[in-house]
């Protein structure tokens, strides 16, 4: 099935989406992958390349690229654009002397031609930190309102850990593809 220049698969009643993940190092983009996978907090570990899992929620089967944030890494980052759905960019909320340099990665995706239908989510991961930045805060910072301008996107305070914010960022996806037709309301 082709909807919007998209190539989406059916199998079973799930709709399959390829959703990329992606952010600075540390940010907490694999814990936030095996908490959805495994629904367990495993050990952070710094991601050298990639890891790639499917995650079933709803009607939907979500194949997640969880590609390595380390700054010699991210000029690889546009090798798994190709064909994405939704770009799901993670932010720690922790790390208030970052902020700027997320703010640069996060523009230089947006003007990417291959992810310019895709959808955003921002989660903004560590809320359960003391003295992390609150989701208006970030949205401040990253001046998300300017820099998103025409673009579908959402900013959801999570914890990676506990799982906190995860699944509301899914329902947000979930709901963006039903209101572009691209899935069908179950």
């Amino acid at each position: 099935m082709r909807k919007e220049g998209r190539c989406l698969v059916h199998i079973g009643p799930k709709m399959e989406i390829r959703v990329v993940t992606l952010g600075l190092d540390g940010a907490g983009k694999t814990t936030i992958l095996f908490k959805l996978k495994q629904d367990e907090f495993m050990q952070p570990i710094p991601t050298i390349g990639f890891n790639v899992e499917t995650v079933e929620y709803k009607n939907l089967k979500f194949t997640i690229w969880d590609v390595g944030g380390k700054h010699k890494l991210r000029p690889l980052w546009k090798h798994y654009y190709l064909n994405t759905q939704a770009v799901v960019f993670v932010i720690d909320s922790s790390h208030r002397d970052r902020v700027s340099e997320a703010h640069s990665e996060l523009a230089k995706l947006l003007t990417e031609k291959e992810l310019r239908d895709a959808l955003l989510l921002i989660f903004a991961n560590k809320q359960d930190v003391a003295g992390a930045l609150s989701v208006e805060e970030i949205t401040e910072l990253l001046s998300l309102h300017k820099l998103c301008c025409g673009r579908s996107w959402y900013i959801q305070g999570c914890d990676a850990r506990s799982g906190m914010g995860l699944y509301e960022g899914l329902d947000w996806l979930s709901r963006q593809l039903v209101a572009a037709g691209v899935l069908d309301v179950a």
